[in-house]
């Protein structure tokens, strides 16, 4: 309907443009919240994998240290494949028997583990 050369469907249009942009706005912060959240259990995942790595190696001292270089190996291109590659090939160096799928399996067990944990902070 038109009044004075202005649509009411026009008017309705405009006033669900904010409605729109708050969704928006809503689905951008839970994207981020969710991205944040990924890395933290991501980054908590492979210190305590570093540590269980570091404990199996009889790293006692250097355990927290060697868990920092598993941290970092996730940025390394290839990401959690050069972390399970890096502990793989640490363990194996120490004369332990491992394989990938072990470790893989102890990753995604110190993931849940992380976001446990991350959830009671």
């Amino acid at each position: 309907m038109l009044f004075n050369g202005y649509s009411a469907a026009a008017d309705n249009g405009r006033k669900n443009m904010p409605h729109l942009e708050d969704r928006e706005k809503e689905f951008e912060a839970r994207f981020k919240h969710d991205e944040e959240l990924r890395f933290k259990v991501t980054a908590r995942r492979n210190r305590l994998a570093g540590l269980w790595a570091a404990e199996r190696m009889g790293l006692l001292r250097e355990g927290e240290a060697y868990a920092k270089t598993i941290v970092a190996a996730q940025f390394e291109q290839g990401g959690d494949k050069h972390v399970v590659d890096k502990i793989v090939g640490d363990l194996v160096a120490k004369g332990l028997t491992i394989t990938p799928a072990q470790v893989r399996f102890e990753l995604d067990h110190f993931a849940e583990q992380a976001k446990q944990q991350l959830m009671r902070e």
